[in-house]
C-alpha cells in the first residue's frame, strides 16, 4: 500500500527496508519482449555461425575452422537462453542435479573442440569432439523436457537388446 501511495503522490523513492541487490534486480529487468528479441538475435547469430563453419569444410585447414565456427555457434545458442531466463537463472538450471553432468560434459567439449582445432591442429580430433558435442548438446537439450530422456534409454534399450 505505501508503495502504491509513494507512486500516486510522485514520491517513488526506494524504500530503506528493500535491499540493493532487489533495487539493482528492478533496474536491470528486462522487457519480455527485449528479452523474446535477444533470444531469437542471439540463437540466430548461433545457427549462422554453424552454418558458416560448413562452407569451411571447402577450404584449405576447413575441417579446422569448421570445428571453431561450430562449437562458437553452439555456445552462442547456449547462451541465448539467458535471455529468456536471466544468466543466474540459467547457470543454476544448467547446474541443477538433473542436467549437471551432462552441462559438463557439454562445456568439456566445447573446450576440447577448440582446443584440438585452434592448439592442436588435429582436424580429426576436433570432429571426434564434434559428434562428442552433439550427442551432449542433445543429451543436455532432453533434460528440459520431461521424461524424454527416459523415452531415448528405452528407445535405445529396446534397439539394441532385441
Amino acid at each position: 500500500m505505501d508503495k502504491l501511495r509513494r507512486a500516486l503522490s510522485g514520491n517513488e523513492t526506494p524504500d530503506e527496508e528493500s535491499g540493493i541487490m532487489s533495487q539493482f534486480n528492478d533496474a536491470t529487468t528486462l522487457s519480455w519482449s527485449t528479452r523474446i528479441k535477444g533470444f531469437c538475435i542471439l540463437f540466430i547469430v548461433g545457427i549462422l555461425l554453424s552454418f558458416l563453419g560448413s562452407f569451411a569444410l571447402f577450404f584449405k585447414k576447413g575441417l579446422t575452422v569448421f570445428a571453431v565456427f561450430y562449437t562458437i555457434g553452439n555456445i552462442t545458442s547456449l547462451a541465448s537462453t539467458c535471455f529468456l531466463m536471466g544468466p543466474v537463472n540459467q547457470i543454476k538450471k544448467m547446474f541443477a542435479p538433473t542436467r549437471a553432468i551432462a552441462t559438463a560434459i557439454v562445456l568439456v567439449t566445447f573446450a576440447l573442440t577448440l582446443y584440438a582445432a585452434i592448439e592442436l591442429q588435429k582436424p580429426v580430433l576436433a570432429l571426434l569432439f564434434i559428434v562428442i558435442q552433439s550427442l551432449a548438446m542433445t543429451w543436455y537439450s532432453l533434460s528440459y523436457i520431461p521424461y524424454a530422456r527416459d523415452a531415448v534409454k528405452k528407445t535405445v534399450t529396446t534397439c539394441i537388446g532385441d
